[in-house]
């Protein structure tokens, strides 16, 4: 997920800035600040039917970072700038709620194959980020797939790219 760049100069920054101001369950915005961000995602958890047992186990622990430019005007819209999925991944937010520290967000994600990824991601968030875990559950070809990672978000000096 490359999101670096993509709300800066883009066309849909506003239609993605009005989306979020619009969605329900976002109660009043604890601003963040503007710029680079890191997203961590850690593998806790892995059932994917037809894959490797070893090749589980070494993904089973690894972190992949992802990073993140944010707008001044998107980060006026706080922490649901930073769990906006990215658009090439073509998932639907089903719902969102962000309200008093915590966070909830459940999303519908297409494949290839076999029926849609349900996605469930849920935690807590301040000004400086927030850290959570995100349950996604579908099923493929070979069977029910189950996967569970920690994720975590801070703010990284320095300006955006480009």
């Amino acid at each position: 997920m490359q999101a670096a760049g993509l709300l800066h100069n883009h066309p849909m920054r506003i239609c993605l800035l009005a989306a979020l101001l619009l969605t329900p369950g976002i109660a009043a915005a604890q601003a963040i600040p503007p710029g680079r961000w890191n997203v961590v995602s850690t593998a806790v958890d892995l059932v994917v039917p037809g894959a490797p047992g070893f090749l589980l186990r070494m993904m089973k622990g690894r972190a992949k970072t992802e990073q993140k430019c944010i707008s001044p005007a998107l980060a006026q819209t706080g922490i649901a700038a930073l769990l906006a999925p990215d658009p090439k991944a073509q998932c639907r937010v089903d719902t969102l709620e962000v309200s008093g520290g915590r966070y909830m967000q459940t999303l519908t994600c297409p494949q290839k194959k076999g029926g849609a990824m349900h996605i469930v991601r849920s935690g807590t968030y301040d000004a400086a980020g927030f850290a959570g875990r995100l349950k996604m559950n579908g099923e493929t070809p070979k069977g029910a797939l189950a996967i569970t990672i920690d994720q975590s978000a801070r703010h990284v000096e320095g300006k955006c790219p480009g």
